[in-house]
């Protein structure tokens, strides 16, 4: 059976729609949202819900919350849709140290792409280091905004920007854009590396997506989210 998850602020907003839903309390699940009638449509109709393995795609705001749905699921690839759903526990492993250190990994997974093209420039392994301090409670603001920046300075290219984003002041936002300037360094790296710009769309494709995968991964491991919660069709 399929676990569907729910990114939204803390009061249970949604991030694009501002739909407000009704948060779990005393242990027991919210309410019950309306019931869709119409079909169900990508970013028209429905309520959209997360696979484990699309959370990934999906650092929009400061929590999850596990849903129960009803009815059918579409699965539109990146996100799913459903005519009915309610909050039923917010996963409390969602939050600013572990989506910090995630970034942190995902930028540090890129570094060697970075220090092969700038061996002498120490700044963006700094700033991973002093991110994984900070979400330690180690590390000051003003460590953390020297090491911003520091990194800004030696955000040349994606796995630069990654780096960089460890140090941002959101840590949704810092999980999200490490997490994208990772996947580009890996898949222009892999790209160049191999055949050059002629096949990217192939190449580095293929390796972006294996970056992703990796992430997704890593991700579930910081959210106690097993295989045995990943969907039989992940999406490519």
């Amino acid at each position: 059976m399929t676990t569907y998850y729910k990114v939204l602020s803390a009061d249970g907003t949604s991030p694009y729609q501002k739909v407000k839903w009704h948060l779990p309390e005393n242990g027991k699940p919210g309410k019950w949202m309306p019931y869709v009638k119409d079909t169900l449509r990508e970013c028209e109709h429905g309520y959209h819900v997360l696979r484990a393995d699309q959370l990934r795609d999906w650092i929009v705001s400061e929590a999850l919350f596990e849903v129960e749905t009803k009815g059918v699921v579409v699965d539109f690839g990146d996100k799913c849709a459903c005519h009915q759903a309610r909050l039923v526990r917010r996963v409390e492993q969602w939050n600013g140290r572990n989506l910090r250190l995630f970034a942190a990994d995902c930028a540090e997974h890129v570094l060697p792409i970075f220090e092969k093209a700038h061996p002498n420039d120490k700044r963006p392994r700094e700033a991973i280091v002093v991110a994984r301090r900070y979400a330690s409670g180690e590390a000051t603001d003003q460590e953390l905004d020297a090491a911003w920046d520091a990194a800004r300075d030696a955000a040349w290219d994606a796995a630069g920007a990654a780096a960089w984003a460890t140090v941002g002041d959101a840590t949704w936002a810092t999980a999200r854009d490490a997490a994208r300037d990772a996947a580009w360094a890996a898949a222009r790296a892999t790209a160049w590396a191999t055949v050059g710009d002629a096949t990217w769309a192939t190449v580095g494709a293929a390796a972006r997506a294996a970056e992703y995968k990796w992430q997704s991964e890593r991700l579930r491991q910081y959210l106690g989210i097993g295989p045995s919660e990943e969907s039989e069709n992940p999406c490519p």
